[in-house]
């Protein structure tokens, strides 16, 4: 049985997947570059009541599907936490 997607972008889709929850993304690369920073602007904006911190990784992810520097920072961050937690859950069973 193949593993389920939990989080990231389905790049055959353009949907962001964050757990159960599958959110569209625009056809215009430009749509979703301004989305992003939108959204990383809000997430500066934090500490006012309607928008959250939550908004900053959610604005570099959207970022991610276009730009390719955001794309391998987190593909790197994604390869590095499979590891950690591959290593974690092997160890912790002795």
């Amino acid at each position: 049985m193949a593993k389920k997607k939990h989080f990231g972008i389905d790049p055959k889709t353009r949907e962001i997947i964050l757990g159960k929850w599958r959110i569209g993304l625009p056809d215009s690369p430009a749509l979703r570059v301004t989305i992003g920073l939108l959204l990383i602007a809000g997430g500066v904006l934090g500490f006012l009541p309607v928008l959250g911190f939550w908004m900053i990784p959610l604005g570099l992810l959207v970022l991610s599907h276009d730009i390719p520097v955001v794309r391998r920072a987190r593909r790197r961050l994604a390869v590095w936490w499979a590891r950690w937690r591959g290593n974690t859950e092997k160890t912790s069973g002795k």
